[in-house]
């Protein structure tokens, strides 16, 4: 009698531990702060479409995930709404999410789109590290951080 009552209840712990939450997972985000509009594609093994962020606040978001063909994700900006096909230059902001971290990163491409225009790449939680362009132009060295993974990480453009 005893048996099939600690089955039971092994039963049911077992279910309850497979039903909990699994660990919220933070988003990265670009937020447009400048006077002009600009464009963001998700770049990992595909291209996602264009998304136009208006001047002003104009933003886009997307859940940490991880390419299953090339590891990271790159959210690429440029000022002309057709800049990834022209060569325009190009802000990449590429993240790698690595289980409960995400790793991140600021780089230019063809280009300073911004220069003249703070950049600010900050994770939510505050204690994680930073990258700040004060002249919207890459300084000396690397650029890369890493924070927890489930908190947002934003790329601020005009900040």
């Amino acid at each position: 009698m005893y048996a099939p009552l600690a089955f039971l209840a092994t039963l049911l712990l077992s279910t309850a531990a497979s039903a909990a939450p699994a660990a919220t997972v933070g988003q990265a985000r670009v937020v447009n702060n400048c006077a002009f509009d600009v464009s963001v594609w998700s770049v990992g093994s595909q291209v996602s479409d264009p998304h136009r962020l208006a001047a002003h606040g104009g933003s886009y978001a997307e859940t940490f995930s991880r390419d299953p063909q090339t590891g990271g994700r790159v959210l690429k900006v440029t000022v002309p709404a057709d800049g990834l096909w022209t060569g325009a230059p190009q802000t990449d902001f590429a993240y790698n999410l690595d289980g409960t971290q995400v790793w991140y990163d600021l780089s230019d491409v063809f280009g300073d789109p911004f220069a003249g225009h703070r950049l600010r790449v900050a994770s939510a939680e505050g204690s994680c590290p930073a990258i700040d362009w004060a002249s919207g132009t890459p300084p000396a060295g690397s650029q890369v951080k890493v924070c927890t993974s489930t908190k947002d990480v934003t790329l601020t453009l005009c900040a």
